[in-house]
């Protein structure tokens, strides 16, 4: 069927190929009958189909038939790409784009005859690189490239040499004839066509001798040489004529509309297979449906009742969650509140002591007054006064306590203002040092701060931040405590092991977002945290103390209050060596 559209008998080739694609498109009868099983022994039928609508494509093609054409070309290329036949989509390409070129669309067909250069330079077959680098120099022809035109019609002659590929080399020279008669370069454009007539002559082929004697005819009138520019113009028309008269166009004409019917029939065929299919399906869903429907109703009368049972569980829920997080917010505030108990004894003992001395004192002033000895009364009446100051000055210092207390035992005020973070952390990490102190007596652990007085004062919520220290100090604390413990239970009393808790901060500049920002480090040397549950404990009630110790929730509003301050709560922990939480807090 190839051969015939090569040689202009299109009627014949046209029945030639509509009878392999009816073999091919077949298993039973396409199987074992193409050459290419060899080569493909699986996809040979495959191989055959896609080269059959690619050569058929090529037909419609010569006879103008554009979009059939496009429409057996893509059918090729869907074929070639789903078995990988790389020569079939070679071929398939550079006939598509030689189509657009026709159908003056020379963006789209450079596109597509790229594509097949590559799939000849994959295949490794380089007999027909040579053609779509033809095509190539008459798309940038078309596209008024003649500077690109020319060198793809000399790679394309260089190329079919190298090949041999003598038919495709033809119509590459009469391609530089007509560029070079374009350009007025008559001499060069007749010594080109005449080679092109050469190779046109030795392969016979009717199309390359037709577009030779075409080309010859114009130079010759062009050079006023009427003789023989007659005489290739007559022997173009006769060969044209032999390809394309009237009586097989219309043969053409009838198979190709025969062809055209069947495939017309066959789509009828599937079209009234498919709306069996609909409608067997149609049926089906229906049943489906009806049963769906029962099952559903019967489904929705228990999903009713199980509801009424899950609001009245979810309300459990939702009251049990809140006594939950409001024992978490107890439970710090009573571990703040036995921190602030010890740190205001100091200044009591300090009133208390001066208190009792002042007594005595005041007992001795009579005493000297009596007797008349004012020297001694003054310096006795001096100390006095100094003790008052330091009375008044320790109970200030309880009185600043005790407003602290009652700032942090209230609701947070949602207001952010101006803190000193430095002194916030060292103030918490007191009261939870000492909250722990007070619970247990022989309690001790090393405290070491390294603050960064760059940092100065940032806004946020001191209540809300504070309270995210205190869990995290004593979550620190709870950590380097049951490290010591379980170390002094397996008798190793002899390992070397200092509870060491460290606090940090340092000035971020910037952050990993963006802006400046403060971090604050709270490290201990404890057991750390193992790495299957490092994901879980910013989880609400997740918790590994004890029962009766923790309620999980403290992690998981400490993380919410940093969030909710545009900041971040991260933590690294190695087993067995201990923890570090980071906050990272935006400093405007």
């Amino acid at each position: 069927g190839y051969i015939l559209s090569q040689l202009g008998n299109y009627t014949k080739s046209l029945q030639y190929l509509l009878t392999g694609i009816k073999i091919a498109e077949d298993p039973k009868t396409g199987n074992g009958v193409y050459g290419l099983n060899r080569m493909y022994p699986e996809n040979g039928r495959l191989v055959a189909l896609a080269q059959l609508n690619e050569d058929l494509g090529l037909l419609y093609k010569e006879t103008g038939d554009f979009e059939l054409a496009i429409m057996q070309f893509r059918k090729a290329i869907s074929i070639g790409e789903k078995i990988n036949a790389r020569i079939e989509l070679g071929f398939a390409y550079t006939d598509f784009g030689a189509t657009l070129r026709k159908m003056n669309k020379p963006d789209s067909a450079i596109v597509l005859l790229q594509k097949a250069l590559d799939c000849w330079k994959q295949s490794g077959l380089m007999k027909y690189f040579g053609y779509t680098l033809l095509e190539l120099g008459r798309v940038y022809n078309v596209k008024g490239d003649k500077k690109q035109a020319k060198q793809y019609f000399y790679e394309s002659i260089n190329a079919n040499y190298r090949e041999s590929s003598f038919a495709t080399m033809a119509h590459s020279y009469l391609g530089l004839a007509n560029l070079f008669k374009e350009d007025d370069n008559i001499d060069s454009s007749l010594i080109y066509a005449k080679k092109g007539l050469n190779v046109a002559l030795a392969t016979g082929y009717p199309v390359a001798l037709t577009d030779a004697y075409a080309t010859l005819s114009s130079i010759y009138k062009l050079q006023n040489n009427t003789d023989s520019a007659f005489i290739y113009q007559g022997l173009a028309m006769t060969t044209k004529d032999s390809i394309s008269n009237s009586e097989k166009v219309k043969q053409f004409q009838q198979v190709s509309f025969d062809e055209q019917l069947r495939q017309q029939e066959q789509e009828k065929e599937k079209i009234s297979y498919r709306n069996k299919i609909r409608t067997y399906a149609m049926l089906g869903g229906i049943v489906a449906i009806l049963l769906i429907v029962l099952i559903l109703y019967r489904n929705n009368r228990q999903k009713q009742k199980a509801n009424t049972i899950l609001e009245t569980t979810l309300s459990h829920l939702k009251s049990t969650q809140a006594q939950l997080i409001q024992s978490e917010k107890m439970a710090s505030l009573g571990e703040l509140t036995a921190g602030i108990a010890h740190e205001i004894q100091n200044p009591l003992n300090f009133v208390n002591n001066f208190s009792d001395v002042n007594k005595e004192l005041l007992e001795e002033l009579k005493d000297e007054a009596d007797k008349g000895n004012i020297d001694e009364v003054k310096a006795i009446a001096n100390d006095v006064i100094g003790n008052e100051e330091k009375i008044n000055h320790h109970g200030k210092r309880a009185d600043a306590i005790v407003k602290g207390m009652l700032q942090h035992s209230q609701k947070s005020s949602g207001q952010k203002e101006p803190t000193d973070i430095n002194a916030l952390c060292d103030e918490y990490l007191r009261l939870a040092y000492h909250g722990l102190r007070a619970k247990d007596k022989d309690f001790n652990a090393t405290i070491k701060t390294d603050f960064d007085n760059s940092i100065g004062n940032i806004n946020i919520i001191p209540q809300d931040i504070g309270r995210v220290l205190l869990n995290l100090y004593n979550n620190a604390f709870y950590a380097v405590n049951e490290k010591n413990a379980s170390i002094n239970s397996a008798g190793q009393a002899g390992e070397k092991y200092e509870p060491t808790i460290t606090v940090s901060t340092r000035l971020l500049n910037p952050l990993a977002s963006g802006g400046r920002g403060a971090e604050i480090k709270v490290a201990d040397n404890g057991n750390g945290i193992p790495p299957k549950i490092l994901d879980k404990i910013f989880q609400p009630f997740f918790t590994t103390k004890p029962t009766g110790q923790g309620t999980g929730l403290g992690l998981s509003l400490s993380y919410d209050i940093i969030k909710a301050h545009g900041g971040e709560l991260k933590v690294e922990t190695i087993e067995n060596e201990g923890s570090e939480f980071l906050i990272q807090l935006p400093v405007n």
